[in-house]
């Protein structure tokens, strides 16, 4: 097992070449981030794809631009609109299988914005109707949990996992939770066996975001925990491009956190 990147690492580059500079780089493992519509077209996901089939490469995760939109396509009370929000992923659902992944990151409900009063109950069955959507696509749309979102909360995820069982899934992202002031390892564990997916980085006071091995992250502790929960997903870098100052440290954070890796986990791919 080799830690991955998410191309949002190079915003506000262009999706395709932020990958190739990627690639280039040395990385093989990838979620892609897209950040428009024209990306989701078959002529685009396809011109990645070979790229990535000539060097090896892997998308194991895509991360939807209207992410910011999901409180109203989803989580408000506006039935006709949920209906069309469904519809309306499925390209996202069409992209993933053209570039081979397995993964759908999703946001969820912002709390601070005027679509945050859906019930629990009815965030849980809508949540599932868009699980079971991506279901047919062969693709796992995994709630991520987000600071400012009702998924920042580490009970409401425990919640969410003992209600859905296997019929969810989850990302954890340890930056997140750091900004919500929650404890990133008791957020973990709040995802259980569910946890599908990692974003890996790092932190130390006053900065919730740092590349990994530059803050006070403890991953053996991190590490431990999810093997312990029986993880066997990616761990995808993901940061700000204001966290870093050449494409080299993103290299060298890999083979930091690879080495991490290598105790706790066999390398595979």
């Amino acid at each position: 097992m080799k830690c991955g990147i998410s191309t949002s690492c190079l915003y506000p580059q262009e999706t395709k070449e932020s990958l190739y500079a990627l690639l280039d780089s040395g990385f093989r493992e990838f979620e892609i981030f897209f950040n428009t519509f024209r990306e989701l077209q078959p002529s685009y996901t396809q011109e990645m794809r070979r790229r990535l089939e000539g060097c090896g490469g892997a998308v194991r995760s895509v991360h939807p631009f209207t992410s910011g939109f999901e409180s109203s396509l989803f989580f408000s009370d506006y039935p006709a609109r949920f209906s069309d929000g469904l519809e309306f992923y499925k390209p996202y659902f069409e992209a993933a299988n053209g570039l081979g992944a397995e993964i759908l990151v999703l946001h969820g409900q912002n709390m601070r914005g005027r679509y945050s009063g859906v019930a629990e109950e009815a965030y849980f069955e809508r949540y599932l109707a868009l699980f079971e959507l991506g279901r047919q696509y062969g693709v796992t749309v995994a709630q991520e949990n987000v600071d400012g979102f009702r998924s920042a909360d580490p009970v409401f995820i425990a919640r969410m996992q003992k209600s859905l069982g296997e019929r969810c899934a989850f990302v954890f992202d340890a930056k997140q939770a750091v900004r919500a002031g929650c404890d990133p390892y008791e957020m973990c564990n709040a995802m259980g066996r569910r946890v599908c997916h990692v974003h890996i980085n790092d932190n130390a006071p006053p900065m919730d975001c740092l590349l990994p091995g530059k803050g006070t992250m403890d991953y053996d502790r991190l590490l431990e925990q999810l093997k312990r929960q029986g993880y066997g997903g990616s761990f995808i870098i993901e940061v700000y491009r204001k966290n870093f100052a050449r494409i080299e440290e993103l290299s060298l954070s890999a083979q930091y956190f690879n080495e991490k890796l290598s105790g706790y986990f066999e390398e595979s791919g």
